[in-house]
C-alpha cells in the first residue's frame, strides 16, 4: 500500500495542478483569501452586541494632544521645557513643550472634547463616540507598530486580527471574504506591507483580500475573461478532478481550502463589481460621505468609507480602511500622519482626508440600524510626544495615546482612562493592544481565551497572555 503523501507533497500537486486553470489568477492572488472554513469555537455564556467590526487605521501616528485628548497646560508651557524626564524617541532630536495648535471644544450631550482636526465628527458623531485616552504600545517604530497593532506582536508571521475574525466566525457571505482590506489611490499600504494582513499560521483562506475600490479591476483576474457557461463547465471539472485528489489526501484541510476557493473566487467575479458599483446609492448619500468634496484624498477615503458599509450590508465580518498620502503626489504615502515637523499642515491636510466620510458612515450606519451590530474602531500605532521635534513637529510617544470605539455594544458618549497633565503617560486605565483585542472579541461574542491555534508547541491567540476584557469599554 502506498503511503499517504507528505503535507508537501499535496502542496506541490496543488501548486501544479491549478497552475492550468481558468480562474488560478484570482483564486492564487495573494489578494485574495476567501472562503467560509472556520474553526468550530466554544459558545460563550454571552450574547455577541457586534457582527462586524470596520476598523479605520491611521498609519503613522495620529497626534492624541491634538485631537482627542486635550491638553491646556501644554498651551501654558508652551517653549519651556518639559519639567519631568524625556525618554528616548525614535529620532531623539527633542525640543520644548509644543502646545496644540488646534482648538478643542466639546461636542453631543456628552460633551466629549475634540480639537477642531475633527468637526464633522464632533458636531455629528461625539455621543457615539468611546474615546479611549490610555492605549499604549511596546514599540516606537512604524513597521514594528504596524504589525504590533494587527497582530500583537511586532514581527511579520501572525495572524492580523481580521484574520483571526474570520477564523473564528467566518463570513455571513458565501460570495465574499471574512475579512477585507480596501485600498484607493497610490497608496494604503503602512509600513511592513501586506504582512501585517496576513493569516501568518492560520489557514491561509482567512488572509486579507484587497480591493482596490477605484480601478476598473477592484481584485485582479476578476472581471471574467471568457463567457459563464465556458467557465461553470471548467469549474465542474477541475472539482470532479480535485475531489479525486482530496480522497486521496484524506481530505486534507489545505488542498479543500483551495477547492473552496475557486468556487469563491468564480462567485466573486459578480459580487465584487456589484460591490463597487456605486451609481445605485443616492446623491444624498453621497454627499454625506464627501463625495462632492475638491479633495480628491476626501474622495478617494470616502470611496472606501461608502464600500466598508456596503461590504456591512452583505455580511463581511472584518473590514479595514486605508490612509492615502496627505496630498496628491505628496510623500509619507506609507505614515501619511507621521509629522516629525510640520505637524500643523500635515495633520490639518489628514484629518481633512478622513473626516467627513468617517462620520458620514457612522451616521449612515446608525440610520440604516447597522451601527447597533458594526463595531468601528479609530486608531493608529502610537502618539505624538507632548514636546516638539525641530520647531514645529512631534517624534512618536509609544507612552499613552488615542484610539475610539463606535457602535458594536461600546459605551457610547463617554470617556475611559487619562493621560497625565502633559499627554504624554498613561495615568490612568492603562491599555495595551491585547486588551483592545480582547474587548472586541468578546464584543463580537467570542471567548478571546478559547479562540486559540495549536503554533510552534503552544495554543496561540490574538490576545496573547495578557490580554484582557476591559469592561469599562462595554456599554
Amino acid at each position: 500500500m502506498n503511503p499517504s503523501p507528505s503535507r508537501r507533497e499535496i502542496l506541490s500537486r496543488v501548486s501544479s495542478g491549478f497552475g492550468m486553470f481558468a480562474l488560478s489568477g484570482l483564486a492564487g492572488s495573494p489578494a485574495f483569501g476567501a472562503t467560509t472554513m472556520t474553526r468550530k469555537v466554544r459558545q460563550p455564556d454571552f450574547r455577541p452586541k457586534a457582527k462586524h467590526v470596520i476598523l479605520c487605521y491611521m498609519s503613522g501616528g495620529v497626534s492624541h494632544i491634538d485631537s482627542f485628548d486635550p491638553k491646556p497646560r501644554l498651551r501654558d508651557l508652551h517653549g519651556k521645557p518639559m519639567p519631568v524626564k524625556v525618554e528616548r524617541t525614535q529620532f531623539n532630536n527633542n525640543g520644548n513643550i509644543f502646545g496644540s495648535p488646534f482648538d478643542f471644544s466639546q461636542g453631543g450631550e456628552s460633551g466629549i472634547e475634540i480639537s477642531d482636526m475633527f468637526p464633522h465628527l464632533r458636531e455629528n458623531c461625539a455621543d457615539d463616540l468611546c474615546v479611549i485616552r490610555s492605549m499604549t504600545s511596546a514599540v516606537n517604530e512604524h513597521a514594528q507598530g504596524n504589525f504590533a497593532f494587527h497582530t500583537g506582536f511586532p514581527f511579520i508571521g501572525h495572524p492580523s486580527a481580521g484574520a483571526w475574525c474570520s477564523y473564528g466566525l467566518g463570513t455571513e457571505n458565501r460570495n465574499l471574504p471574512g475579512y477585507v482590506v480596501l485600498r484607493s489611490g497610490p497608496s494604503g499600504i503602512p509600513h511592513g506591507g501586506v504582512g501585517q494582513w496576513s493569516s501568518g499560521f492560520l489557514p491561509a483562506q482567512h488572509q486579507a483580500s484587497i480591493i482596490q475600490v477605484d480601478a476598473d479591476e477592484p481584485v485582479r483576474n476578476v472581471l471574467p475573461r471568457e463567457h459563464d457557461s465556458i467557465q461553470r463547465s471548467r469549474l465542474d471539472f477541475i472539482r470532479n478532478v480535485d475531489n479525486d485528489f482530496s480522497a486521496g489526501t484524506r481530505q486534507d484541510a489545505e488542498v479543500e481550502a483551495a477547492i473552496r476557493n475557486y468556487e469563491t473566487a468564480y462567485r466573486m467575479q459578480s459580487a465584487v463589481p456589484e460591490l463597487c458599483d456605486i451609481g445605485g446609492e443616492s446623491d444624498a448619500t453621497k454627499r454625506l460621505y464627501g463625495f462632492e468634496s475638491k479633495n480628491p484624498m476626501t474622495q478617494g477615503y470616502a470611496r472606501q468609507a461608502l464600500l466598508a458599509r456596503r461590504l456591512v450590508e452583505r455580511g463581511v465580518r472584518f473590514i479595514e480602511l486605508t490612509c492615502l498620502p496627505q496630498k496628491p503626489g505628496g510623500g509619507q504615502a506609507a505614515n501619511p500622519w507621521d509629522q516629525h515637523g510640520g505637524l500643523e499642515e500635515g495633520h490639518k491636510n489628514m484629518s481633512e482626508q478622513v473626516d467627513q466620510p468617517i462620520a458620514g458612515m457612522l451616521m449612515d450606519l446608525k440610520q440604516r440600524g447597522l451601527l447597533d451590530d458594526t463595531l468601528v474602531i479609530f486608531a493608529g500605532e502610537f502618539g505624538r510626544t507632548p514636546f516638539s521635534q525641530g520647531s514645529n513637529g512631534r517624534d512618536h510617544n509609544p507612552f499613552g495615546y488615542s484610539v475610539w470605539l463606535a457602535g458594536g455594544g461600546c459605551r457610547a458618549g463617554s470617556i475611559y482612562g487619562a493621560t497625565d497633565e502633559f499627554g504624554y503617560h498613561v495615568v490612568d486605565g492603562r491599555m495595551d493592544i491585547y486588551d483592545l483585542w480582547a474587548t472586541v472579541q468578546h464584543l463580537l461574542g467570542i471567548d478571546h481565551e478559547d479562540l486559540t491555534y495549536r503554533y510552534a508547541g503552544r495554543d496561540v491567540r490574538l490576545s496573547d497572555v495578557e490580554g484582557h476584557v476591559v469592561k469599562g469599554l462595554i456599554g
